[in-house]
């Protein structure tokens, strides 16, 4: 005897799986499912409505939607119809994302935000910067961890490339939906310019851009925002620090000590920006030769020297985080458009950096801003 048909309600249970491709989170919870029909043989309608008509993810949203429904008993058909929420909906849908704010604000600035924030940082290019901070997202978001990256590097952006993101964001009036790869959601300037067109803006424009980047985007609850910082100590950084003064550096250089001793400027910029240095990443460190033995192509020492120089500058202890050797899959994974923490997770530089990622997921919160949960007590 065959199953008789789900109700409404089980149908609607079902879909409370089916998670925005984007948004991540239950179509359910966000007010996409319009209409939901069952007839007497089994067959099921259900409207969703996505949140633009252009939505690049709505075959995806079929097909999850068509196949969470199958899945229960006495369904003999799923029809899946796609409609458009109305400029109500859509206003409704951003002020519910923004946690009931009808208003932008940068919400990683907010009290109590639990957002762990990293600049990542170089004194001068060519170091490996973008490399470390795409695979530390990656490798992160690998930890369990929910991640998002800001390609801060506007005139030198490479996020996009490196991460294999080659569609542009979606946009819901202005609220801007993030492309995510490798688990890890992502904003870019290349993602608004066509081909490889240069940007060529001044200091008020790049600071613009930072602002929308952080307010305009819908970046969900996230635990570590990574930012690609330009090297040196420009306007970027100083908008960063404005923008989000409870953000934390993260130094890359390499052991060449010319490298180094302009990395050190990268990271003192800290002590007039009262920002906290998570620590030093040393990149290129070595090459390891087939017999075993490592070839120092740029000299020894760079990350240790950085790092010391960086604790006296900030009278504190600036840790080594890890030293990444250098490895030709960091490259092949880059071009890619697939981490080498992904694209081949034995290779030394996906260990240390993996070493590197699961160091700063496991350093305690700062509890600064947070509720210790103490009641005074009256004498």
């Amino acid at each position: 005897m065959s199953p008789s048909p789900p109700s409404v309600e089980q149908v609607r249970e079902a879909l409370s799986g089916v998670v925005d491709p984007e948004i991540r989170r239950p179509v359910t919870e966000l007010g996409m499912v319009e209409h939901v029909e069952v007839d007497a043989a089994g067959r099921v309608r259900v409207r969703l409505l996505l949140t633009v008509a252009g939505c690049p993810m709505k075959d995806t949203l079929t097909r999850d939607t068509r196949g969470a429904v199958a899945a229960l008993p006495g369904v003999s058909d799923v029809e899946v119809e796609l409609g458009v929420m109305s400029p109500e909906q859509r206003e409704a849908l951003r002020t519910q994302l923004r946690g009931g704010q009808a208003e932008k604000e940068v919400p990683f600035a907010r009290a109590g935000s639990r957002t762990r924030v990293f600049a990542v940082a170089s004194g001068k290019g060519g170091v490996g910067k973008s490399s470390v901070t795409v695979n530390l997202a990656v490798a992160l978001a690998e930890e369990g961890m929910s991640v998002g990256v800001v390609d801060a590097d506007v005139h030198g952006f490479s996020v996009p490339r490196m991460l294999g993101v080659d569609r542009s964001p979606t946009r819901v009036d202005d609220m801007i939906l993030p492309p995510v790869a490798h688990g890890v959601r992502v904003i870019s300037i290349g993602m608004f310019v066509p081909g490889n067109q240069p940007v060529v803006w001044r200091g008020p424009m790049l600071h613009r851009a930072l602002q929308q980047f952080l307010t305009d985007v819908f970046w969900g609850d996230l635990d570590v925002l990574l930012l690609d910082l330009p090297p040196g100590t420009g306007d970027i950084a100083i908008s960063v620090a404005q923008l989000l003064p409870g953000s934390e550096l993260l130094v890359v250089t390499t052991p060449q000590q010319a490298a180094a001793e302009v990395a050190e400027r990268a990271g003192s910029i800290a002590s007039q920006t009262r920002q906290h240095v998570a620590g030093v990443v040393e990149n290129m460190s070595w090459l390891e030769l087939p017999d075993g033995s490592r070839l120092e192509v740029f000299g020894s020492g760079g990350g240790a020297r950085v790092a010391e120089s960086l604790g006296r500058t900030l009278g504190t202890t600036v840790p080594v985080l890890g030293q990444v050797p250098l490895d030709t899959a960091v490259r092949e994974g880059g071009d890619e458009g697939v981490p080498v923490v992904v694209r081949d997770p034995g290779s030394p530089a996906a260990v240390a950096l993996r070493g590197v990622a699961r160091g700063l997921a496991r350093r305690r919160q700062s509890l600064v801003g947070a509720s210790l949960g103490l009641t005074p007590s009256s004498r």
